[in-house]
């Protein structure tokens, strides 16, 4: 449901280096690509970053790591001249989720940009895969990349569940200067969790619905509230309730809204060592067919 639309100018963020893990796939070519969109959007710096594994004999992971240098310079040599985006190289040893980590730290990425997993004809599986451990270890936000990048996001939606982290996501995002070009959608999926027992009580149709209807007016007023607290310019404010999954319903309302890129945060915990990789997060980042930006948030109390 559509409950509210205004414009806002959005603020210059400062998003100025995006780091782009490739093992040279055609998955991994998306996400340099759409790098190379931003960038060249924002001005901004494309570092290239491919990952040998250690775990070889040291002569064949030197060859490997030449080898792949000559490639990535190749590739930051068509950047510069083809697309007019600086651009650089760098290759490291290692595990391939944890060297992407360290890298995205040691050249400090505003954002680091990987290809979608791949995905199976009978199931697919998201845990486990070098994208879902790369999200849940970095402490800056990651770009999946899941479309063909043709242009400038035209349309995102930011979800958003109404907590304190709800608030230090939208800043977040805002901050990066992603949208400047885009409709920005803040979308909530709602509960009414009374209304199964209602209607196991062969409470009236009209009477449930009311109901459904003063849980959904509650959450507009907070998201309203929300928004509001940070200043944060949404085109749309997006409402729909849960009936399954808050992930795929997620995924629905991106879908029906034309988005081309989902916004989702992860969030610290303390004693942990990297992000809680939420089950909504998970399901979003699973099963979109659209980019995801999964952005980490701190938690102030950890």
């Amino acid at each position: 449901m559509l409950v509210d639309r205004g414009r806002a100018r959005r603020r210059r963020g400062r998003m100025q280096r995006i780091l782009v893990a490739t093992d040279f796939s055609a998955r991994s070519d998306r996400a340099l690509r759409r790098a190379s969109l931003l960038a060249k959007q924002r001005g901004g710096e494309v570092v290239l970053v491919h990952v040998v594994d250690d775990d070889q004999p040291e002569r064949l992971a030197r060859a490997e790591r030449e080898a792949s240098l000559g490639l990535l310079g190749d590739l930051a040599r068509t950047l510069r001249e083809a697309d007019g985006v600086d651009a650089r190289a760098d290759v490291v040893l290692g595990d391939p989720f944890d060297a992407i980590v360290r890298a995205i730290e040691t050249h400090g990425a505003d954002v680091a940009a990987i290809g979608a997993h791949r995905r199976r004809l009978l199931r697919d599986v998201f845990l486990g895969t070098t994208a879902e451990r790369v999200v849940r270890e970095s402490r800056r936000p990651v770009l999946v990349v899941n479309a063909l990048p043709t242009a400038a996001y035209r349309s995102v939606l930011v979800a958003v569940d109404l907590g304190g982290a709800s608030q230090r996501l939208l800043e977040s995002f805002d901050r990066l200067g992603l949208a400047e070009r885009a409709a920005v959608s803040a979308a909530h999926v709602f509960e009414a969790p009374a209304a199964p027992r209602l209607a196991r009580a062969a409470i009236p149709g009209s009477e449930i619905a009311g109901y459904v209807s003063e849980e959904e007016q509650r959450a507009a007023h907070a998201l309203g509230a929300l928004l509001g607290a940070c200043a944060f310019p949404a085109d749309h404010k997006l409402l729909r309730r849960n009936e399954g999954s808050v992930g795929d319903t997620l995924c629905a309302m991106a879908r029906d809204a034309d988005a081309d890129l989902v916004v989702v945060g992860t969030q610290a915990r303390k004693g942990l060592a990297g992000f809680l990789l939420g089950s909504v997060a998970h399901a979003v980042l699973r099963a979109c067919d659209r980019d995801v930006l999964a952005i980490p948030l701190r938690d102030d109390t950890a």
